[in-house]
């Protein structure tokens, strides 16, 4: 058995972490989806995540498998929401994960299922227990990976990224 664990991403981690975001690009733009094929994520917004202490990385024997961001707090994008329920809890504190990704060498393992129990139970320690996530329509393995833990379709919101910008919205909330 491998020893999998989380931890904050430092900087020495910027180039596995931009490795592991090309391998994203190429399997999205392999599925046909437009989505990060204009450039972003780059390396400035994955330094601006780790300055800010919202990157994180999985790591796999000592090897930087996985990506990912998460930020606590009030979500300009989220602000609208159609074609759909709604956010189910407006009034609590909410973490909202971004940039996730896992390079091509981890695929197949079912890491994707453990990186995100692993960012929810280190919020959930912080107090949170509301959590959004948003990906593009075309994006199937996201949104199956989203309902099989439980995140609920909320609607469509947009996000502050140039081209096609609409994204399916899907909340998680805990109990205590």
């Amino acid at each position: 058995m491998s020893l999998v664990y989380l931890r904050h991403a430092t900087r020495a981690d910027v180039p596995a972490i931009m490795a592991i975001i090309a391998d994203a690009k190429a399997l999205l733009k392999a599925d046909g989806s437009p989505q990060w094929q204009d450039g972003y994520p780059d390396e400035t917004a994955i330094q601006q995540d780790i300055m800010a202490q919202q990157s994180w990385v999985l790591m796999v024997d000592g090897q930087v498998a996985g990506t990912a961001a998460q930020v606590i707090g009030d979500d300009a994008n989220y602000h609208e929401i159609t074609g759909g329920t709604g956010w189910q809890n407006q009034q609590d504190p909410y973490a909202t994960i971004h940039r996730i990704a896992l390079g091509k060498a981890f695929a197949g393992q079912h890491l994707s299922h453990f990186f995100f129990s692993n960012l929810i139970s280190a919020a959930y320690q912080t107090g949170i227990r509301n959590f959004r996530i948003d990906t593009h329509q075309m994006n199937q393995r996201m949104q199956a990976i989203a309902l099989s833990l439980g995140y609920q379709f909320r609607g469509i919101v947009h996000v502050a990224e140039p081209g096609d910008n609409a994204r399916r919205a899907y909340e998680l909330n805990l109990a205590d």
